[in-house]
């Protein structure tokens, strides 16, 4: 490294830390996650608002690919958290209702997105139609697992009925994020690399048949805390998984995932719960620098009146389709319309899980730059409608004499004892 890039990789990373902490404290003074201020805190630093000759004087091009670098070990690091923060138990007791909530959830906005990439392909053409098609459904139909968990804990709804199913459809929407997702980089990356997509099977079993000898390796001792050489473990399996599965022609996203989905459960919720705060120490650091880089590639100031409809029909697909299908997913199993109502807002988040999806598109060449920006935009906005669209359905309860919907940092019993059941308001209960 030059003294220049040194200069400037630790400028823009100060910058990074500093600019995405005050918007992410911003966001969550205005009831938004702290996710929307990060978010916008990388469009910000990008070329729209500044235009391109700022933007490559305060981030030079031969600093990119190290901001690059660093953001890339966020991501694997973030995507493991994702993995270790799946849990069986949210399905307990609400398989039925959970499945048709996650099949409407995913099926009705992915159907409607191939009519979507269909009208898009029109100015956006794509070498492989199939995988651009079956690449924008799945791009409408992503739900943000962690900043779901998130939004449940600040609103005080995480011990509820409501925020249990919440959890498990968005797991089981993000399961199947991933492996379609899996399936799109399969087919892009030609016929000749297919047989090593079937490796995934091998490397999964391998995982969980060393589960046990994991378990003993964090536990050692006894002592019930997370040793270093334990976090040093922790680390070495996520990036070694990434490893893997870039070897089988996959992304490092899933190698991570893997191995935090499949990290031991049983007798060691106190390390995970440790782990979880330490790697959260790392991604705070790391992820606001994949804002940015993916703020750099977000460009708005060519998109036009055709550009605006385009972006307009992307955020009425995603909102429309995921809202309704997970609604009406949800309603067809028996639970009642506010609770419903109260799920399909949840699951209309998108926030960094959407990022990492676009990122990937970009990379496979099923983007160009000008889609990119506006499938960031759609991200940004329907994670910033989760709080608004709670907000009136908690309202329009009250005015019913239901308590579906707490207030932010409140908690409230509503449906604490059942799958998620309107409860009159004067039944309400404290959580916990």
């Amino acid at each position: 490294m030059t003294s220049h890039q040194v200069q400037f990789l630790f400028l823009d990373f100060g910058l990074i830390v500093l600019l995405a902490r005050g918007l992410g404290a911003l966001a969550g003074r205005l009831g938004q996650p702290p996710v929307v201020g990060e978010i916008l805190a990388g469009v910000l630093m990008g070329p729209t608002l500044f235009g391109a000759s700022v933007t490559d004087h305060l981030v030079p091009a031969d600093v990119r690919p190290l901001l690059g670098a660093l953001a890339n070990i966020g991501v694997a690091v973030f995507m493991f958290v994702v993995g270790l923060e799946l849990e069986h138990r949210f399905l307990r007791g609400r398989v039925r209702i959970t499945l048709g909530a996650a099949l409407g959830s995913t099926l009705v906005p992915f159907a409607l997105g191939i009519p979507l990439a269909f009208f898009l392909l029109r100015n956006h053409p794509a070498q492989q139609h199939a995988a651009f098609v079956v690449f924008i459904g799945l791009s409408v139909s992503v739900t943000a697992f962690p900043v779901l968990a998130r939004i449940l804990v600040g609103r005080g709804m995480s011990r509820l009925a409501i925020g249990g199913l919440a959890l498990a459809t968005a797991a089981v929407v993000d399961v199947f994020a991933w492996s379609a997702l899996a399936g799109v980089q399969a087919v892009v990356a030609g016929a000749d690399d297919y047989w090593q997509v079937s490796l995934l099977i091998p490397f999964m079993l391998l995982l969980l048949a060393v589960r046990p000898l994991l378990r003993r390796f964090l536990v050692h001792g006894g002592s019930g805390t997370l040793t270093p050489t334990g976090m040093a473990g922790v680390m070495a399996g996520i990036f070694l998984s990434g490893v893997a599965t870039e070897m089988m022609g996959l992304h490092y996203i899933f190698g991570a995932f893997l191995f935090g989905a499949l990290m031991p459960r049983e007798g060691t919720q106190a390390l995970r719960k440790e782990i979880h705060e330490r790697t959260g120490e790392i991604t705070s650091l790391l992820l606001p620098v994949y804002f940015v880089v993916a703020g750099l590639k977000v460009d708005l100031r060519g998109l036009g009146l055709e550009g605006l409809t385009e972006l307009a029909a992307v955020l009425f697909v995603a909102v429309a389709g995921k809202f309704g299908g997970t609604y009406f997913g949800a309603r067809s199993q028996g639970l009642p319309a506010e609770s419903s109502g109260t799920l399909a807002a949840l699951m209309n988040t998108r926030g960094l899980t959407e990022l990492v999806v676009l990122g990937v598109g970009l990379e496979l060449g099923l983007l160009d730059a000008q889609l990119y920006s506006m499938m960031v935009v759609m991200a940004l906005v329907t994670t910033a409608m989760t709080g608004p669209m709670l907000n009136f359905i908690r309202a329009r309860s009250s005015r019913r004499g239901l308590a579906v919907v707490p207030e932010p940092g409140g908690a409230t019993g509503a449906d604490a004892a059942g799958e998620g059941v309107d409860t009159p308001a004067r039944d309400t209960r404290a959580a916990g």
